[in-house]
């Protein structure tokens, strides 16, 4: 009769399913220990219990522990909770720790939770640390989606009928301490990095188009409304009609920028501004951030010079990826793919 075994879950099973294999066969218990490099009391012990209960019991059984605190139906009014804020909590700031999240359970169950813990239940809920986007409070948020779902499609459809190309631009500056820095080091001792504390940054405008080009004016001084005609009159060499979409900095205001925009022969240049504090609303942001926190972190310049000399190196290199360029509009929400009427 051929005996049909469990599959066995690791070595440690298959031990035992060995010493069941073996034991039919006439070895001693003794022998059969000796060669699994087991006890005999142990190759007794699972003899008795397999021809008893059947081999299912040679399995491994995971020891059950201690039962949770927190039922199944608690577990899922977590997120509830948290998508109340941590002010309704009666903490300061909108901002979740594990401290702050152990003390709402202790309050909405009573159960006490050391932090630590608190970190995997919130990773089981697919809940993650996360760097929050700073929202301005004076935020319209209503006109910001106004603007994304109403004016956003009616500017591109002007921009076909009118052949303007789009372009979303917008200023940042690249200082020489770097965006972000890690450095590998013995555990307990901090390492310390020795640089020349100043002020002094690029100064950058830049603007990304709609079919995937970005255009930068860059300067070693603060911008001004100058610059913001320059940079207008530099993107008049690559194509003849602009819809230019930024926001409302005094530099875009200026009356010398609207002056030398109505002088322009066939309007060749329109402006329209972004809602006021929605800077997630323009894609260039996320073109900053990128090379910032991405292409430019860990980077430690000598001088304005070097700086300015590895940005339009790393400029080059995100120009030659035109699918990020795109992903960036995408970032700020704004459809690319829908059919223009």
């Amino acid at each position: 009769m051929v005996r049909k075994e469990p599959k066995p879950h690791d070595w440690r099973d298959s031990r035992r399913f060995r010493a069941w294999d073996l034991d039919p066969r006439g070895w001693e218990h003794a022998a059969i220990a000796e060669v699994l490099d087991v006890t005999t009391r142990s190759v007794r012990r699972w003899m008795e219990r397999s021809k008893a209960e059947g081999p299912g019991t040679l399995l491994a059984h995971p020891a059950p522990g201690c039962p949770a605190r927190l039922t199944p139906a608690q577990r899922r009014l977590i997120p509830d909770f948290l998508w109340r804020g941590a002010e309704a909590y009666g903490f300061r700031g909108e901002c979740w720790n594990c401290e702050r999240v152990a003390s709402v359970l202790k309050d909405e169950f009573g159960v006490e939770y050391h932090p630590g813990h608190v970190s995997r239940i919130l990773k089981e809920l697919k809940w993650t640390p996360q760097i929050p986007v700073t929202r301005a409070l004076q935020r319209d948020e209503e006109e910001i989606e106004r603007w994304r779902r109403e004016v956003w499609p009616e500017l591109r459809r002007q921009a076909a009928r009118e052949r303007r190309t789009l372009v979303f631009v917008d200023e940042s500056g690249f200082y020489l301490l770097p965006s972000i820095v890690r450095t590998y080091a013995p555990q307990g001792q901090t390492p310390a990095l020795r640089e020349w504390l100043t002020r002094d940054y690029l100064s950058v405008m830049g603007g990304i188009t709609t079919d995937g080009r970005m255009y930068t004016l860059a300067r070693q001084e603060s911008l001004t409304g100058m610059h913001a005609i320059a940079f207008l009159n530099h993107i008049l060499h690559y194509d003849d009609r602009w819809l230019v979409i930024w926001d409302r900095s005094p530099i875009h205001r200026r009356d010398a920028v609207r002056q030398h925009v109505a002088n322009l022969p066939r309007k060749r240049i329109r402006l329209e501004f972004l809602p006021p504090y929605a800077p997630d609303l323009n894609p260039i942001e996320w073109a900053w951030r990128h090379l910032k926190d991405i292409d430019m972190k860990n980077l430690i310049c000598r001088d304005l010079e070097e700086i300015h000399q590895e940005f339009h190196l790393a400029l080059g290199r995100l120009r030659h990826k035109p699918h990020l360029l795109h992903s960036f509009f995408k970032a700020a929400d704004l459809d690319l793919k829908s059919t223009l009427i």
